[in-house]
């Protein structure tokens, strides 16, 4: 009995082990692709961190968004369901953005057998997206540069990415709808709705592309009408926006500034004539004509502002244009003759010697005056001028109206030309003017050290820091008299500060043009203190040519 009984359990043993290997044999296959499936399927939250490390991350996002699972915390940014195809799927990833898409285009993007559709529905910083250089090819044996447009700013800095089911879905019969809500601390001038293509060289970068969308704006949101799915966002260009409480303080800022700067010119003036008569020099006689024409700028402008209050909101009548074409001319005639500065000052650095210009203050006074008039007359016979009317929005969307004599509303070009064009090139080359009054300043310091070596080191030491201060007081006088404060005109795109100091040191020119009237005035009067008086700081400031 027990040799048989051993056996029995020897063969239930061997039977055994032998269905437990066939049926581990058969799961083997079954296991591998669970395996495989649990590792395809990774966490949504880590799909934008490791596809950017690929070269084309957005083809890796949108391959690897559809077969990811949401795992652990909430994403509050990121949708990931399965809706029903027959019905408009409706979803705000974000309170700033919203998707519709109707049945018909969620019937295309989902497969064969399937009675859901996958919707994927995110916003990302839209500094991930890298836009493409400049195209270079060539044609009719020369090279040409595709130079794209200049880059506007994307609303929000985010990009919402949408992808419903499987496969690419483009040429839509009925588009998709997307909305963008204005932030109000951002105002913005236009919008347009784009998404992102791809560059061709699969080098990472791409091109904000705007076919196939339409843009619609109703003052609080954009709302684009695609017929693809992609990444989209809304190119604008930024507008700053001024509160009423700004705008207020800004122009009794101007205003006082203006009457201040008429008052301080009229002195300037009497000054300049002074010293015209006990020190003939040219460089005076250029500054009292650089002074009269900013007196009748702001004058001019007082005047505009103040005429305009008293017309009613369309009535325009010929004392307007008269005026704006008054204000039109003081603004060219200060620029010519602040021209003309960078050009004296030109003669006295560079051309220095072996100068003789005959009747030179009548040449330049013919230039300072007359090209002004000739350029405002045409623009008088041509109609240019009358009642100039901006419209004003701020940051609640409250609508207002700025008014002055000026040009009109319509005639945009000739104010571009004539009052952005030339002042911008006048700057440019003023600014250069005073870059190398600096550089001399600095030739001039540098050769005199070493010949002022010994001596009293605390006397050298206090008499290198008032050279130093005269220095900087005197490149600060010459940009006034440059004119260099008006290119603080880009900083009013910027930021509201920006606003505050172009506002503040332009209405105060004619209290400038005072102070370095005054320390022209100063520097005549003889000093027999050798450590005050500065030959080289005296060169910069005043110079005499032959007539």
């Amino acid at each position: 009995m027990e040799p048989s009984h051993h056996l029995c359990v020897c063969v239930c043993v061997c039977v055994s082990k032998e269905r437990r290997d066939a049926m581990w044999i058969s799961l083997f296959p079954l296991t591998l692709v669970w395996l495989s499936t649990t590792q395809a399927s990774e966490a949504c939250q880590t799909v934008l961190n490791k596809c950017q490390g690929h070269v084309s991350w957005t083809s890796c996002y949108e391959d690897k968004i559809a077969r990811c699972t949401v795992k652990g915390r909430f994403m509050a940014d990121f949708i990931h369901r399965r809706v029903s195809w027959t019905q408009e799927a409706d979803e705000s990833p974000t309170p700033q953005h919203r998707l519709q898409i109707s049945p018909s285009a969620l019937q295309r993007s989902r497969g064969a057998s399937e009675e859901e559709v996958l919707l994927v529905a995110t916003v990302i910083n839209s500094t991930l997206f890298k836009l493409s250089p400049p195209l270079q090819g060539t044609g009719c044996g020369r090279r040409i540069t595709l130079d794209r447009p200049s880059p506007r700013t994307v609303l929000g800095g985010l990009v919402l990415a949408v992808r419903a089911g499987n496969h690419p879905v483009r040429d839509l019969s009925q588009a998709i709808k997307l909305t963008f809500k204005h932030n109000k601390q951002f105002q913005v001038e236009t919008g347009a709705c784009v998404f992102w293509q791809e560059s061709p060289l699969q080098d990472g970068t791409g091109s904000w592309n705007t076919s196939g969308c339409d843009t619609s704006d109703n003052g609080s949101e954009f709302i684009c009408s695609c017929n693809l799915l992609s990444f989209f966002a809304v190119l604008v260009n930024p507008a700053l926006s001024v509160d009423e409480s700004d705008a207020v303080n800004l122009s009794y800022i101007t205003y006082a500034g203006s009457a201040l700067s008429i008052f301080f010119t009229v002195i300037s003036l009497i000054i300049y004539i002074c010293l015209q008569r006990r020190r003939p020099e040219k460089a005076i006689g250029v500054h009292l004509q650089l002074t009269g024409a900013l007196l009748c700028l702001h004058l001019s402008f007082l005047l505009c502002c103040f005429w305009v209050w008293q017309l009613n909101e369309k009535e325009d009548d010929w004392v307007c244009r008269g005026l704006g074409l008054l204000l039109h001319w003081s603004l060219l005639a200060t620029f010519t003759w602040t021209a003309l500065e960078g050009f004296h000052l030109y003669l006295l650095l560079v051309r220095v010697f072996n100068i003789y210009i005959r009747r030179y203050l009548l040449k330049l006074s013919l230039v300072g005056w007359g090209l002004p008039t000739l350029i405002a007359v045409v623009c008088g016979i041509s109609g240019v001028y009358g009642k100039y009317s901006l419209e004003l929005r701020d940051a609640d969307n409250r609508n207002s109206t700025a008014e002055i004599c000026w040009m009109s509303s319509h005639r945009l070009s000739v104010s571009f030309v004539t009052t952005v064009a030339f002042p911008c090139l006048v700057i440019l080359c003023n600014s250069c003017m005073l870059g190398l009054v600096v550089f001399k300043l600095w030739g001039l310091r540098a050769g005199r050290g070493g010949a002022e070596s010994s001596g009293d080191s605390e006397k050298m030491t206090r008499e290198k820091w008032m050279k130093l201060w005269k220095d900087c007081a005197t490149v600060l006088g010459l940009s006034c008299v440059l004119g260099l404060p008006w290119g603080l005109a880009s900083t009013t795109y910027i930021s509201l500060s920006g606003i505050y100091v172009f506002t503040i040191l332009n209405s105060l020119q004619g209290v400038f043009m005072f102070l370095w009237s005054l320390a022209l005035s100063c520097k005549s009067r003889p000093d027999n203190n050798s450590s005050i008086r500065d030959p080289s700081t005296q060169k910069m400031m005043t110079t005499s040519f032959n007539n």
